[in-house]
């Protein structure tokens, strides 16, 4: 089956609109000239007719005037009400019209052609009058030799500019088409290198945006979504990359660990309470793990748009109590004070177990970075109806080019306010404020983080008002 390009069809279909419409206004011109040019021819008959007939019903019909007519191109036949002839004109000596019998039944001049002899075609006007109480009929042709050759010449003049409109039309739509879709043809290659390098689309010498023009036309929009798009895929496949890299070093040490007291428990019988020792580091080298497969569960989860979260009458305040005395033991092993005045009733709808989970998650990010003896404040508010959950430490702080940051999957990024300190971003496995931001996103609310080196950190869970 042979299939037309896109290019090809548009030509077509160009041409074949400009065909039909050029076809359908030669046609309409070539039929209004014709009843123009026979307009005319009529009227110089029935102006030829006047004189003759009021000279006739001046004159005695026995006469003969019209047999003495001899005008040329112009020929005369009177006839009576039956169709006999009475009288021709000198110049016209071959046979009678043979009028159509309609002629002779009607009051109005009537008009018809005939072919007739040497004179060739005839175009001929009977024309009724009464002399007496009698009828007849004075009949006047003339040739359409002059009216022929005008339409002929028409006719010609149409078959000779149709084909060359048609072809003018072929060149000039295939270069303006071909114009129109070369932008297309140029976003075709692009995608087309762009799936030949998905692998490495995360690499800035790949990634090369589709030009776009000043006209904010269809295809300058085009090329923006496109460009979009790209950019999209490009920072998708970047980050896939990046996280599963992420993902196997943190999977890493953990199964290190695992794998080496496995095989020096298998090595040789030990005593129970190296035995104790070991499973209590595989212990919690598994609820290391489990964090993670947890957390990448829930991310996996929120990225499908799957997270199913609840909506059940809850007291926000008494969450974020419980999550305090959850935390409290292992504060008391940085000596750091859990300050909060969580009295006021905060009633929410929402899902417990995620708002638990997002209140552990800032809870223990402020215990694990802030220094010993030292105090993490915890604040509920209400404003405009945003109900604001409020973290604040006094730790070592995030400097200000990693705050953008923060919530990705796994970062962490170096203090600067010493060498050896770490500024990481998302405890539980990497992916504790990852998670948090994943969850808040999926409730319609957002986060907000203020920090600075050496000064701790604020962090701000602003949820959406009730609906």
């Amino acid at each position: 089956m042979l299939t037309w390009s896109l290019r090809g069809r548009m030509m077509l279909m160009l041409c074949a609109v400009v065909g039909i419409l050029l076809v359908s206004c030669s046609v309409g011109l070539y039929v209004l000239l014709s009843r123009q040019v026979y307009s005319q021819l009529d009227q110089r008959l029935q102006d030829a007719a006047q004189p003759v007939i009021a000279d006739l019903l001046t004159d005695s019909l026995t006469e003969k005037d019209v047999d003495q007519l001899n005008l040329p191109g112009e020929y005369f036949e009177l006839l009576d009400s039956s169709g006999h002839v009475l009288q021709r004109s000198h110049n016209l000596q071959i046979g009678a019209f043979h009028l159509a019998p309609s002629t002779f039944r009607g009051h109005q001049t009537s008009f018809q052609t005939i072919d007739y002899a040497r004179e060739g075609r005839l175009r001929i006007a009977a024309v009724p009058f009464q002399f007496g109480n009698k009828s007849f009929v004075l009949a006047v042709a003339v040739s359409t030799e002059e009216a022929d050759h005008i339409l002929a010449s028409f006719r010609g003049i149409i078959f000779l500019i149709v084909p060359f409109i048609l072809l003018l039309t072929a060149s000039v739509s295939a270069w303006y088409v071909g114009k129109m879709l070369a932008p297309i043809a140029t976003f075709t290659r692009h995608a087309e290198s762009m799936a030949e390098h998905a692998s490495g689309l995360y690499q800035a010498n790949l990634w090369r945006p589709l030009p776009v023009n000043s006209s904010r036309d269809e295809l300058s929009r085009l090329a923006v979504t496109f460009n979009q798009l790209f950019e999209r895929v490009a920072s998708a496949v970047g980050q896939s990359r990046q996280f599963v890299s992420d993902a196997a070093h943190e999977l890493r040490t953990p199964l290190a660990v695992l794998r080496g007291e496995t095989e020096l428990l298998l090595l040789e019988p030990r005593t129970p309470q190296q035995y104790e020792e070991s499973l209590r580091v595989i212990d919690g080298e598994l609820k290391h793990l489990s964090k993670i497969v947890e957390g990448l569960f829930t991310l996996a989860m929120a990225d499908a748009g799957q997270l199913r979260l609840a909506n059940e009458p809850v007291y926000l305040n008494e969450i974020l109590e419980g999550t305090c005395v959850l935390l409290t033991p292992i504060a008391g092993l940085k000596h750091i004070a859990i300050n909060r005045n969580l009295s006021r009733d905060f009633p929410y709808v929402g899902d417990e177990t995620f708002l638990r989970q997002l209140f552990v998650i800032f809870l223990e990010n402020a215990i694990k970075f802030s220094p010993p003896s030292t105090t993490v404040q915890i604040e509920l508010e209400q404003s405009n109806g945003t109900v604001q959950a409020r973290f604040r430490d006094r730790g070592v702080g995030i400097a200000p080019e990693h705050l953008a940051h923060i919530f990705k999957r796994f970062y962490r990024a170096a203090s600067s306010g010493s060498s050896d300190a770490r500024v990481e971003a998302a405890p539980s496995g990497g992916l504790g404020l990852a998670i948090a931001h994943a969850i808040t996103s999926a409730m319609g609310g957002w986060i907000e983080c203020q920090s600075s080196p050496d000064s701790g950190s604020t962090f701000t869970v602003n949820l959406p008002p009730l609906r």
